[in-house]
């Protein structure tokens, strides 16, 4: 071979090694589904409340959203949209791949945010370091603008009086009032978050902004408007006479109860499940897929409904400890069969406005703005749990279904369930109506 083709050759090799080494680290969706999975996984483990898994969730995913909107202006941030949030710092170098900093945004925060975080670290790591082989100096400098950002977000959140109600005190039950809460079996735990209305919002005025009209009065008169409620509870459970109903297995699909007490004997011990946000999580991941969202759209739609079922929580729980309200369980044992049991285990907190009904009507609102009013898909969140899948024609038809769940279980009157569920939806109108996260030209191409 002559010196001017050695030359040549050598030449080639050293631009496509070069080349190599500075191709982009390329992030796809899917890295962010995987990132949000593994953080549930974590969450279930550490078991997590319904309200607190909502803010493990709404965190990480807007620091991610930021980060793009910083980037594409297909997207526009939510600082001065959101209570509180300024304007994440801008990259201070050229070369920072910002989908990049979005998922390391996401994974530093999500991480920071639970309790078994070396379950978290262990497949984070493995991924981190993957990104580094492929481009160490653009996952250096990238890594470098993702932690910038991530402490960005973290002294807006704590900001937000959750570590203030850690140290709040525990509900206090006054059993001498007729129609209040009691702890339910089997663990009659104690009322879980009872400041929960205390966090900040993040796109409400208040916690009390969507406040509902208040429960019937509590009687047990036959006949009166709250009897009737708690009779309809103790009749449709007893119509449920086969484990293989329908009603049965809308209850259990819908359960996300994430504590549920087992006692065997002398033990005691939980069985661990997703909370109801962390469900809508899961069928916003279905929904990205189903449309083959490309990853910047798809940490949009997890950034909507995680705020819309932040919020939710915020406001239901407001309602939750004012109106202070006796579960069905505890007046059908004391009043009508005291070997009645629902469904469903009661879960530890007072009974009106629904949980589920409220975050189930403010998520499907968010995901119907992102997906449109008529989107079919086939919800199988619950297989890991050994429940079959399910099929809907739309988001709105799965919330109606979640709330109606709860009648079945018997742990919520139906007045509950309806009014929660349109104080949820009108939520969730808020949320979309309030928060410009898309631009004109992004929403008209999708129309």
């Amino acid at each position: 071979m002559n010196k001017p083709i050695v030359i040549l050759v050598t030449v080639f090799l050293i631009l496509q090694s070069c080349s190599r080494n500075e191709a982009p680290i390329a992030i796809r969706a899917d890295h962010f589904h995987q990132s949000v999975d593994e953080t549930v996984e974590v969450m279930i483990h550490d078991i997590f409340s319904p309200p607190v898994a909502s803010r493990i969730f709404a965190y990480p995913n807007i620091a991610a959203y930021e980060i793009i909107a910083l980037d594409d202006a297909n997207y526009n941030s939510l600082a001065g949209q959101v209570n509180g949030l300024t304007p994440i710092p801008e990259p201070e170098e050229e070369g920072v791949n910002m989908d990049l900093a979005a998922m390391i945004a996401h994974m530093q925060l999500s991480k920071s945010l639970i309790f078994s975080e070396e379950k978290l670290a262990t497949y984070q790591d493995s991924v981190l370091n993957q990104w580094q082989k492929e481009n160490s100096s653009e996952f250096n400098k990238t890594k470098e603008y993702a932690e910038k950002v991530v402490a960005h977000i973290r002294d807006w959140m704590d900001k937000d009086n959750y570590k203030q109600t850690r140290t709040m005190p525990k509900f206090t039950v006054r059993s001498e009032e007729p129609g209040r809460w009691q702890p339910t079996p089997p663990a009659y735990m104690d009322g879980i978050e009872p400041h929960w209305n205390k966090i900040r919002p993040f796109t409400l005025d208040s916690a009390s902004q969507f406040k509902p009209a208040p429960p019937a009065p509590f009687s047990m008169e036959e006949g009166s408007e709250f009897h009737k409620e708690l009779m309809e509870v103790y009749e449709v459970g007893n119509k449920i006479t086969s484990d293989e109903s329908e009603e049965v297995a809308i209850a259990q699909f819908w359960d996300c109860n994430p504590y549920v007490s087992v006692t065997r004997g002398h033990l005691m011990f939980a069985t661990k499940k997703i909370t109801p946000g962390a469900h809508w999580i899961g069928i916003c991941k279905i929904a990205c897929k189903q449309t083959d969202s490309d990853f910047r759209k798809t940490v949009m739609a997890y950034t909507k409904t995680s705020i819309a079922i932040a919020d939710g929580f915020i406001s239901c729980w407001d309602e939750k400890y004012r109106s202070n309200l006796i579960r069905p369980e505890t007046l059908i044992n004391k009043y009508i069969d005291d070997n009645w049991k629902p469904i469903l285990q009661t879960p530890p907190f007072p009974e009106y406005t629904s949980g589920h009904s409220v975050v189930s009507g403010a998520a499907s609102e968010a995901l119907t703005s992102v997906f449109g009013e008529d989107f079919a898909f086939d919800d199988d969140t619950e297989l890991p749990y050994g429940l079959p899948v399910r099929s809907f024609k739309s988001f709105r038809n799965a919330a109606e279904e979640a709330a109606i769940s709860r009648m079945y279980g018997g742990i919520h009157y139906r007045m509950a369930i309806e009014v929660g569920l349109d104080q949820g939806r009108n939520l969730g109108d808020y949320v979309v109506e309030n928060l410009d996260m898309q631009s004109e030209e992004t929403i008209a191409e999708k129309e």
